[in-house]
């Protein structure tokens, strides 16, 4: 482990009955950085992302969070964001109190007025004018849904951010916009971002690392400019999207 560890993982392992989804992952994601997962459906990935959470306690293995066991789980999780995979807004609610929603009712408190101006703030971040904050998400296009999502990740300005598939459902060209968004507000922040993808643009837009996840265990894990060159076959046939190789596909 790094001593400029954000998130550390050793020997992680989750079973649900007899499917062993996680079989031991080590996993080092140093502060301010970017790692994206990848691998297969139903190989771990979002069971992964849940352990971190808290939302499926691990049966084996250690989650270190600045190097130290999580010892109060509310305390790690008003220092992260996230960005779901379906946009997850609240459908009676106006953007701005989707965005705020945190500021009115988590630790800080905020009032009304002081809420609605941060998440103005931070709709204006991710390219959306102000008089979006008054529509509600049913008025908006998914493109503008994910952005209010990514709005909403950082209005806390959190130490960690969590991207779970950030461009499903988008056109490539949107899908290039959240991209760079993302890249841009991860960086401006200095945060510690986590991204469950299967969209290989996204992975190169996104991942200062890369983890892939395959059979429960961390296949490879290295630098996104060594990707291409990794000699690994298991990730070379899913980067470059091969029927054929090790990797099993379901006909």
């Amino acid at each position: 482990m790094s001593a400029a560890s954000k998130i550390t993982l050793k020997g992680v392992k989750k079973a649900f009955g007899s499917n062993h989804v996680l079989r031991g992952i080590d996993l080092d994601v140093p502060k301010n950085t970017s790692l994206v997962v990848i691998g297969g459906s139903g190989t771990g990935k979002s069971v992964l992302l849940k352990c971190i959470l808290g939302i499926l306690p691990p049966d084996a293995g250690k989650i270190l969070i600045d190097g130290a066991p999580i010892k109060k789980r509310d305390e790690f999780l008003s220092h992260f964001g996230m960005l779901f995979q379906g946009g997850a807004l609240f459908d009676s609610l106006t953007v701005w109190q989707n965005v705020a929603f945190r500021l009115r009712h988590g630790k800080s408190k905020h009032s009304k007025a002081e809420a609605q101006e941060l998440a103005i703030e931070k709709l204006r971040r991710v390219g959306l004018k102000p008089d979006v904050a008054f529509q509600y998400p049913a008025e908006l296009s998914g493109g503008m849904q994910k952005r209010v999502g990514l709005a909403r990740a950082i209005a806390t300005n959190p130490e960690v951010i969590f991207f779970d598939e950030p461009t499903t459902g988008l056109d490539p060209i949107m899908a290039g916009v959240i991209n760079e968004l993302i890249r841009e507000i991860v960086v401006d922040l200095g945060a510690t971002a986590i991204t469950i993808t299967h969209d290989m643009s996204s992975v190169r837009a996104i991942a200062d690392n890369v983890a892939m996840i395959h059979a429960g265990k961390v296949r490879w894990h290295g630098p996104i400019g060594e990707i291409d060159n990794s000699e690994d076959p298991y990730l070379d046939q899913f980067i470059n999207g091969r029927a054929d190789g090790p990797i099993e596909s379901v006909r």
